[in-house]
C-alpha cells in the first residue's frame, strides 16, 4: 500500500514537472512568434495611446536615430509626475513604432553639478528655447518652491530642436494646463521630429508694396515660420505677371493700408485659382496711433483697400466697425502727479480684446488667450456656394461693436463701464474658408487682361483654403529702437505676459499648407479625471488603510483557497 502511494506521488510529480516544462515551452514559443508581430491594445476610452497613421508613417520612415535629452526628471508634485510618466509612455510608443530609432534619456538638471555649472546649464537650456516653470508644492507642514525645465533637446543628423513638453495657459488651472499638455504630446513631439527631418520646404511669401507690417515688426512671425518653410517677400505692384508668385505655396497679406489695383488683385486671384493658400490679416479701419499717443485722441475711419469684392466673392465680408470687449488687456495711464512724480495706474483698454478660442478646430484647439488691437468683425456670405466656412475666433460674451467713424480717446479708461451696454456677444473675427473658389472677375474679365495672350485665365479654381482675420496687429511684435530689442510676438510689456498670437498664426499657416495633416493630431482629447480634494482630506486615512490592507487580505484569501483545494485534491487521491 505504501509502495502504491509513493508510486502515485512519483507519477504526480513527473506529470506536474512535464506540465510545467510544456507550459514554459509554450510561453517561449509564443514569445518567439510574437516577436515577429507588433500589436498593442489600447483600452482607454479616448484611445490616448493609439498613434495617428501619419505619426506611424513618419516613425517607420526614419532613416537615422533621433536622440532626446528630456529635462523632466526629479521629485515633482503629482501633476508633473503624471506629465513625466505620460511623456515617457509616448516616447516608448514612438520607439516601438520606429524600430528603436527613437532613443532618450531623462535628465535631472543640476544633479551632481556645482552651482556655477548648474546656472550655465540652465542658461543654455533657456537660450535653446526651453521655458522653465516654477512649481509650488503645498504640503501639510510647509510649502516648497522649485524650478523645473519641462522640455527636451532633440538631435538628428547633426541638427537640434526643442520639444516643449509643458505649456502653461493663462486663465485655467494648473491641472487643466497639464491635461492640455498631455493631449498635445503626440502633436508636439511629431512636430519637433518633422522640423529636424524636413529637407525640402514649402514657400511662404509675404506680400509687400502697400505699407504692410515691416520686417522688423513682423520678425517673430517670419522667424517662427522659417522653422517650417522658406520665407520671403515680394512686391506685385509693378506689373501683373503671374510669375510674381511663382513657386509660392502660400502668401500672407498683413495689414496693408493702401488700395490694391485690379492687376494686383488679379495676380492674387489667379494664384488662389491655381490652388494657392492665403492668410489675410486685414484692418478694415484705420487708426492714427501717433495722434493717440501725443494727443490722447484719434478716430477710426474706413480704410479703402479695394478688396471688398474679392473677399465677398470668396465668402466673407469685413465690417467697418470696431470691437470693444470687457475681456481685454490693460494699459498704463498717468492720472496726475503726486509729490512731483507721475501717478501711473493700469486700466482696462477695451480696444485690446483678449480672445480665448472656444471650439475644437485643430488651428485653435487648446490655445491660450490671443491679443488683438483695434479689432473689427466679419460675416460669412451665403452666396459663396460650395465653400465651407468655419469661424475660428469670436469676441467674448461681453463685447459691443461701434460703427465707423469711431472716436477713440484715452480718457475713457476712467469712465464707469456699464456692462449692460456690451450686448453684441460672440462677434466673429477670424474665419477659415475651404473649397473650390470662383474668380472674383468671373463674367467680367478686364479687357486689358482678356486681350493679353500671355494669360491663361481660370474662372473656377482648384480646392484650396484661406483664412481671414479682421486685424493685422495680431502679427505685429514690439521693437525697442533704442536697444534694438525685438520682443516676442504677443508680448505685453506692461504685464510681461506673452499671449498665443504666434502659435495661432503658425497654426494657421500649418493648416493652410496641410502639413501632412499634422494639426489633426491636436483633435485628440484626454479626459481630465481629477480627484475631489475635499474628499481626499476627509477620507485620507480610510483609503490609506484600505489600500494597504486590502491587497494583503486578498493574497491571504487566495492562499487559503488554494491550500484548501490542494488538500482536498490529494486527500481524494490518497483514498
Amino acid at each position: 500500500m505504501v509502495n502504491n502511494k509513493e508510486q502515485i506521488k512519483s507519477i504526480n510529480k513527473r506529470r506536474d514537472l512535464s506540465s510545467f516544462l510544456v507550459m514554459i515551452a509554450i510561453i517561449i514559443l509564443f514569445n518567439f512568434i510574437a516577436s515577429f508581430y507588433f500589436i498593442r491594445i489600447d483600452l482607454t476610452s479616448e484611445k490616448r495611446y493609439t498613434l495617428a497613421e501619419s505619426t506611424k508613417k513618419l516613425l517607420k520612415n526614419l532613416d537615422d536615430e533621433v536622440y532626446l535629452k528630456v529635462y523632466l526628471q526629479g521629485d515633482f508634485n503629482p501633476s508633473f509626475s503624471r506629465l513625466r510618466n505620460e511623456a515617457k509612455e509616448i516616447l516608448d510608443e514612438f520607439r516601438a513604432y520606429s524600430d528603436n530609432q527613437i532613443q532618450y534619456d531623462f535628465i535631472s538638471p543640476g544633479k551632481d553639478l556645482t552651482k556655477e555649472e548648474s546656472l550655465n546649464l540652465e542658461k543654455q537650456l533657456y537660450d535653446k528655447g526651453i521655458i522653465p516653470e516654477q512649481i509650488v508644492d503645498k504640503g501639510k507642514e510647509k510649502t516648497t518652491e522649485s524650478v523645473i525645465w519641462p522640455g527636451a533637446i532633440l538631435s538628428y543628423k547633426g541638427k537640434e530642436t526643442v520639444w516643449q513638453i509643458f505649456k502653461r495657459q493663462v486663465g485655467i488651472s494648473p491641472e487643466e494646463s497639464i491635461n492640455n499638455s498631455v493631449q498635445e504630446l503626440e502633436y508636439s513631439l511629431t512636430n519637433a521630429i518633422r522640423k529636424l527631418q524636413r529637407n525640402k520646404k514649402q514657400q511662404v511669401t509675404f506680400i509687400q508694396g502697400h505699407n504692410e507690417i515691416d520686417t522688423v515688426h513682423q520678425y517673430q512671425f517670419m522667424k517662427a515660420l522659417s522653422e517650417y518653410y522658406l520665407v520671403n517677400q515680394t512686391k506685385i505692384a509693378k506689373g501683373y505677371e503671374l510669375t510674381a508668385l511663382k513657386g509660392s505655396d502660400a502668401i500672407v497679406i498683413s495689414q496693408p493700408d493702401s488700395a490694391f489695383t485690379d492687376k494686383e488683385k488679379f495676380v492674387i486671384d489667379q494664384f488662389i485659382m491655381r490652388g494657392g493658400k492665403v492668410l489675410w490679416l486685414i484692418d478694415p479701419l484705420s487708426t492714427n496711433l501717433d495722434s493717440l499717443r501725443l494727443k490722447g485722441f484719434t478716430i477710426g475711419i474706413n480704410r479703402d483697400l479695394n478688396l471688398e469684392d474679392m473677399l465677398f466673392k470668396y465668402g466673407v465680408r469685413l465690417n467697418p466697425i470696431m470691437v470693444q470687449d470687457l475681456q481685454c488687456a490693460s494699459i498704463p495711464i498717468n492720472i496726475g502727479f503726486k509729490k512731483g512724480e507721475a501717478n501711473v495706474k493700469m486700466f482696462p483698454w477695451l480696444y485690446n480684446p483678449l480672445i480665448l478660442p472656444d471650439n475644437n478646430h485643430p488651428i485653435v484647439k487648446n490655445l491660450d488667450l490671443i491679443r488683438f488691437d483695434f479689432l473689427s468683425t466679419l460675416d460669412t456670405i451665403a452666396s459663396a456656394k460650395g465653400i465651407k466656412k468655419t469661424i475660428l475666433l469670436k469676441s467674448s460674451k461681453y463685447s459691443k461693436t461701434i460703427p465707423a467713424p469711431v472716436r477713440i480717446y484715452l480718457g475713457m479708461v476712467q469712465m464707469q463701464i456699464k456692462e449692460s451696454q456690451f450686448i453684441n456677444s460672440y462677434q466673429p473675427v477670424a474665419c477659415l474658408l475651404e473649397g473650390c473658389f470662383s474668380s472674383f472677375v468671373e463674367y467680367r474679365l478686364p479687357s486689358t487682361i482678356l486681350n493679353d495672350s500671355n494669360f491663361k485665365y481660370i474662372d473656377k479654381g482648384k480646392s484650396t483654403k484661406m483664412i481671414v482675420v479682421a486685424d493685422g496687429d495680431v502679427a505685429r511684435n514690439d521693437f525697442q529702437k533704442s536697444t534694438g530689442e525685438i520682443f516676442p510676438l504677443g508680448y505685453d510689456k506692461y504685464t510681461k505676459q506673452t499671449f498665443a498670437n504666434q502659435t495661432f498664426l503658425v497654426n494657421c499657416v500649418n493648416y493652410l499648407l496641410d502639413d501632412e495633416g499634422m494639426l489633426q493630431l491636436r483633435s485628440r482629447e484626454v479626459k481630465l479625471r481629477l480627484l475631489d480634494k475635499k474628499k481626499i482630506n476627509l477620507h485620507r486615512t480610510k483609503w490609506q488603510v484600505i489600500n494597504v490592507l486590502l491587497p494583503f487580505l486578498v493574497i491571504i484569501c487566495f492562499a487559503a483557497i488554494q491550500f484548501y483545494i490542494r488538500k482536498r485534491k490529494y486527500a481524494f487521491k490518497e483514498k
